[in-house]
């Protein structure tokens, strides 16, 4: 072999021999690497929000999915960050993932994604360059799907890997979906069916098969495009997406922005039937004791629920649905809104009710 062809092939990063599983890099993964509800409130009490500008319309204090500036009387920026540990094995599946999760709290406060950096965090003296790549790659793949430019980032040596995005869109101040603006009587719409974060732990375990890991991607990578179409709905007033709290979790961060309480109605929920399954025998991730311990006290059950139920309730969804909050007569609309685009299991699920910021599970 010639002395140049030694050079060009020291110079080619081959990839790894044998697949890498990424979940074996970190100690959790997706949305359930969320510090839990009671720690964070605890870490940021009395810390400063800075100056009231008086152009910020959204900030900390809501809870609420991303920050909005009002540029105009016409424009206003909305800006998220969001970022995590692998949740499956594929790099190129958890950039997807983890660039759809990112993008969706643009979508959630009814604005219209423009402008996406990347977060990077990987241990390069044990991830091939090639992997990184491929991660990259997939986030690219989404950003490209939702029609927004990927326009760099910022990247470190970090002990495990991690990645999402910084992304920006825009709203008319109007348009705005806030946690803070939906209103006693809303019927509650969930678009995306929960689950997500049981079969990710199950996944980590060795005990999911190719049908639920199918199914788990196709949630995960599923745009939540409706929230942009919803801005310019008057009869949807408040958005969210179900994400590393559970559904109860970020429903009662609806509640106590707008000062109401909620009901659900479980047997409406929609659910992956095979997270279900797995719920039954005690499967899923950390988070859901977590997060249980951190608001089960704003929270009245059933005595007739059954007992893997909160499992389900309290799970951490990574990259899921929206919770739409509307007027009663436009619920049909906005189920068939989000059929129209592909939710398919998109459900009314409960209503907000008089109350102190409480949920009631029947």
């Amino acid at each position: 072999m010639s002395p140049s062809a030694t050079a060009h092939s020291d110079s080619i990063d081959p990839g790894p021999a044998e697949p890498i599983r990424l979940t074996t890099l970190s100690h959790g993964g997706g949305c359930g690497c969320k510090i839990s509800p009671k720690i964070l409130a605890e870490a940021l009490r009395g810390v400063s929000t800075g100056f009231a500008h008086p152009d910020l319309l959204v900030g900390s204090a809501t809870a609420d999915d991303a920050a909005v500036l009002r540029l105009t009387d016409d424009l206003a920026l909305v800006a998220t960050t969001d970022f995590f540990m692998p949740i499956v094995d594929d790099p190129y599946d958890f950039g997807r993932i983890a660039a759809t999760n990112a993008i969706s709290d643009i979508y959630a406060m009814g604005a219209t994604p423009v402008l996406a950096l990347s977060i990077v965090g990987m241990p390069i003296d044990r991830l091939p360059l090639s992997v990184i790549r491929r991660i990259l790659d997939g986030g690219a793949s989404v950003c490209a799907e939702a029609g927004i430019a990927l326009a760099g980032g910022h990247s470190i040596d970090a002990p495990e890997p991690i990645y999402g995005l910084a992304v920006m869109g825009t709203v008319h101040p109007d348009r705005l979906k806030s946690n803070a603006t939906a209103r006693e009587g809303d019927c509650l719409v969930l678009g995306k069916p929960l689950g997500i974060g049981i079969l990710s732990a199950v996944l980590k375990k060795g005990l999911l098969d190719a049908a639920g890991y199918r199914r788990m991607l196709d949630l995960t990578t599923r745009l939540n495009r409706p929230g942009t179409t919803f801005a310019a709905w008057p009869e949807v007033h408040a958005m969210t997406d179900v994400t590393g709290f559970g559904l109860l979790g970020h429903l009662l961060e609806v509640c106590r922005a707008s000062r109401t309480g909620a009901r659900l109605h479980f047997a409406d929920i929609p659910m992956i039937e095979q997270s279900v399954a797995f719920a039954r025998e005690g499967h899923g991730p950390g988070a859901i004791e977590r997060n249980w311990d951190s608001y089960g006290a704003e929270v009245t059950l059933a005595p007739d629920l059954p007992h893997w139920a909160l499992r389900l309730l309290c799970d951490a969804q990574t990259s899921g649905g929206l919770l739409v909050a509307c007027a009663p007569d436009a619920v049909e609309a906005v189920i068939a809104r989000f059929r129209r685009d592909g939710f398919e299991e998109a459900a009314k699920i409960g209503e907000l009710i008089d109350g102190a910021g409480g949920v009631t599970v029947s």
